[in-house]
């Protein structure tokens, strides 16, 4: 192997790490974001939003080495899909990132404010979106499509969980007006998080593409 390919095979392994460290700030940032809500931290929901800027940073960083390296590589075939998922990824995490800075500036803004019910489906749903975005990173890695595949339970899982919280809590806001304003912000923060697994399937499907070359859709 000559030393530009070593080089470039280097380059790849460098874009895949960037990756895997954006998408652990992501998934922090979701499970800081929740945490937050749940606890009332007002100080852990602003990290979630400064922290925004960083994975905003990182995504920029990692799409100019994807444009250098295909200006200068050229790469065919499935070196070509790897880089063309990376700029694909990138792009699905940082509107993850998005949501849970959403879900953050609802914790800041409901203040003050006892919980019109104890908060258990929208924590539920935190921990299912986080695992699929962990197992998107893992099926990324180890280029594993079954794996990418699979996610569609989760996703399934997440919807009925949606599903579920707005009609709970368009049950409290028919019976009592004066939880519209508090269910109405919970109701968000359950379709942030929907989102963020619309997100995460989006992720599966790019990994599928990237492995086998077939363009599939996950979301229903």
């Amino acid at each position: 192997m000559t030393e530009t390919r070593k080089s470039y095979h280097q380059e790849l392994d460098e874009l895949q790490e960037e990756i895997l460290k954006m998408g652990t700030l992501v998934e922090e940032a979701i499970s800081n974001a929740v945490t937050a809500l749940k606890e009332r931290d007002l100080d852990l929901a602003q990290r979630v939003i400064d922290q925004d800027d960083i994975i905003d940073e990182m995504e920029l960083e990692v799409e100019q080495k994807c444009l250098k390296l295909l200006a200068l590589q050229q790469p065919m075939a499935v070196d070509l899909r790897i880089i063309g998922t990376a700029l694909k990824i990138i792009t699905d995490l940082e509107r993850m990132a998005d949501h849970a800075t959403d879900i953050a500036k609802t914790t800041i803004r409901l203040q003050g404010q006892p919980f019109i019910k104890p908060l258990i489906d929208i924590p539920r749903m935190a921990e299912l979106v986080q695992k699929m975005v962990h197992t998107a990173l893992d099926a990324y890695v180890s280029q594993d499509a079954q794996t990418a595949r699979d996610m569609i339970k989760l996703d399934d899982e997440v919807d009925h969980l949606y599903k579920q919280i707005f009609r709970e809590l368009l049950t409290y806001m028919m019976q009592d007006p004066s939880t519209i304003n508090q269910a109405t912000y919970l109701l968000f923060v359950a379709a942030y998080l929907e989102r963020v697994g619309d997100h995460a399937t989006n992720l599966g499907e790019w990994i599928i593409y990237m492995v086998t070359g077939e363009r599939v859709e996950l979301n229903d």
